[in-house]
C-alpha cells in the first residue's frame, strides 16, 4: 500500500504563487492573479532557454521573446538574472522542504516506510517539477559564489532527511549500516539520475514507477533492511 497518494506535489501555478508572495520586495505587479500568469511565462521560458543554452548565455532580449513579456514588463518582477536565479533556487529548496519534511504520522513511525516514503516523494517531486531541478543540477557549475551555497544547502537538506531517518533504522534494528550520514550521500546520486538521465531511461522504456521500485530496492538492501514480517517470524521461530 502506497502512503503518498495524499501527497500533494506543485503545480506551474502553485510554484509561481509561492515565488510571488516570497519575492514581494522585488515584484511591483500589485494583482496576484496578474502576475501568477506572468511569472509563469517568464519563468517557463526562462527555464526552456537556460536548459537550452546555458542561463550565463540567456540574455533578458532572449528572455523577453520567449515569454512575450517586454523588457520593462520583466523588470517588473525582477531587477536583475541574479534575482531571477535567486528566485528560481529558492523556490527548488522551498518545495524540497514542503514536500520531505511533513510526512503522514503513519510514515513518520517506521524508519523503513519512512524511508520508502522519502525516495518516491522525492523522485515524483522531480517529475513534477523536472525543469526546475534540471536548472539547477546543469546551472550548479555557473552560479556566483552565494547562489553556489544556496544549491549546496539545498543538497544537504535533502541528504538531512534521509540520514535522520537512517540513523533512527539504526537504533531500532531497521537498517543495519555504520553511517547514516554518507548512506544518505550515496542515495542522493540515485534520485538526480531520474531527471538528469531521462533520455537514456525513455529509450529503455523505464517508467516512472518502476524506477521508484527498483530505487528502493537498491537501497534496502544497501541498508541491511530486515525483509517485511522478519520480527513476527523470528518471534514465531523462538516460540
Amino acid at each position: 500500500m502506497t502512503h503518498t497518494a495524499n501527497t500533494r506535489l506543485p503545480t506551474m501555478d502553485d510554484l509561481c504563487r509561492s515565488v510571488l508572495a516570497n519575492n514581494r520586495g522585488s515584484i511591483s505587479i500589485q494583482k496576484p492573479e496578474l502576475a501568477v500568469r506572468k511569472l509563469a511565462l517568464i519563468l517557463n521560458a526562462a527555464l526552456e532557454l537556460s536548459n537550452k543554452k546555458g542561463f550565463q548565455a540567456m540574455s533578458l532580449r532572449d528572455l523577453s521573446q520567449t515569454s512575450g513579456v517586454s523588457m520593462g514588463g520583466l523588470y517588473s518582477y525582477f531587477d536583475s538574472k541574479a534575482t531571477l536565479l535567486k528566485m528560481i533556487l529558492s523556490e527548488v529548496t522551498t518545495s524540497v522542504e514542503n514536500a520531505l519534511a511533513h510526512p503522514p504520522e503513519e510514515v513518520r513511525r517506521d524508519p523503513r516506510t519512512h524511508l520508502m516514503w522519502l525516495i518516491e516523494i522525492h523522485i515524483r517531486l522531480t517529475e513534477a517539477m523536472l525543469p526546475w531541478f534540471i536548472f539547477s543540477f546543469m546551472e550548479a557549475k555557473n552560479f556566483p559564489s552565494a547562489e553556489r551555497k544556496r544549491a549546496i544547502d539545498s543538497e544537504e537538506l535533502t541528504e538531512s532527511y534521509f540520514a535522520q531517518v537512517l540513523e533512527r533504522g539504526v537504533k531500532d534494528g531497521s537498517f543495519s549500516i555504520d553511517r547514516p550520514p554518507l548512506m544518505a550521500a550515496l542515495i542522493k546520486p540515485l534520485l538526480q539520475d531520474w531527471y538528469v538521465k531521462r533520455a537514456k531511461y525513455r529509450r529503455r522504456k523505464v517508467d516512472i514507477d518502476s524506477y521508484i521500485e527498483m530505487v528502493q530496492s537498491i537501497v534496502l538492501a544497501a541498508c541491511g533492511a530486515k525483509a517485511v514480517g522478519a520480527d513476527s517470524k523470528d518471534a514465531s521461530d523462538a516460540a
